[in-house]
């Protein structure tokens, strides 16, 4: 994508839910209109930041478990920017052999992933564009095939994604679509918000992504459990973040995680 291309589809002044993100976690990839966005989350909810770095410690941990068992290929849609502890980096430091393609909506994003990536090897780790809510398209996508074989085990990554996903867009038949091409030995690895822990708070700070290019969708924990129908459960099931395979002690601030995630295997 050319710099002109970019400029004329990047919206500075509508915040997106990647680039308010990447400002939760403290990186500079972000407009005015992000930030603001973001504070006037982090006034009502301030565990937003905290929820966000979490949510990048279950991916990883997520990544790592995959890649020890196995696991050598990723499919990581909607990752944002793919900055430190991402996908790439955690798999490659395992199995350096593993391949990813990264999937991502913001023009700003592919930008940014690419020039990120530019100095590893594209037989490997590749970005494409494409948005979640066209399954078809990304599964259909050349550059996607090109690295992803869907004959062998792969993980497909969606990782606080679907919660940008409206019920009047089927995210329950979109997952349903990856898990179709998914063959024996995959995985899905799954992230999402929720509104189980304070429903009031939590529609209090999610109305602040209606004027984003998403809005922010909590569901509870047994809809989100749903994801995962006909794959078996990885231990220890679907849990708040910090309690999936932790490498320590479950943390002290486990009620400000309003987060569950989770890792389905197809049998």
């Amino acid at each position: 994508m050319s710099e002109r291309d970019w400029q004329q589809r990047v919206d500075p002044s509508k915040p997106h839910p990647a680039r308010m993100y990447d400002y939760y976690l403290g990186g500079k990839d972000n407009f005015e209109a992000d930030r603001e966005a973001a504070e006037k989350v982090l006034n009502v909810l301030p565990e937003a930041r905290l929820m966000a770095l979490e949510n990048r410690a279950f991916l990883g941990r997520a990544v790592r478990f995959l890649a020890e068992a196995g696991i050598r290929q990723f499919l990581d849609i909607g990752t944002g920017l793919p900055t430190q502890g991402s996908t790439s980096e955690v798999a490659h430091e395992v199995a350096p052999d593993a391949r990813i393609v990264y999937v991502d909506n913001d023009p700003m994003v592919l930008v940014h992933a690419r020039a990120l990536l530019a100095d590893g090897d594209a037989k490997s780790t590749v970005v494409v564009e494409g948005d979640v809510r066209d399954p078809d398209g990304i599964l259909g996508n050349p550059d996607v095939r090109a690295v992803i074989d869907f004959d062998q085990p792969v993980a497909v990554l969606l990782v606080a994604i679907l919660h940008f996903v409206r019920d009047s867009e089927d995210p329950f038949g979109i997952v349903e679509r990856f898990k179709r091409v998914m063959a024996p030995g995959s995985h899905l690895v799954l992230s999402h918000g929720t509104h189980d822990f304070d429903p009031e708070r939590s529609a209090e700070a999610t109305r602040f992504y209606a004027k984003a290019t998403a809005p922010f969708v909590t569901r509870s924990g047994a809809e989100i459990k749903r994801f995962f129908d006909g794959l078996e459960m990885v231990d220890p099931g679907l849990v708040q973040l910090p309690l999936w395979r932790p490498d320590g002690d479950p943390p002290p601030h486990l009620d400000a995680i309003w987060l569950y995630g989770g890792v389905g295997r197809r049998v």
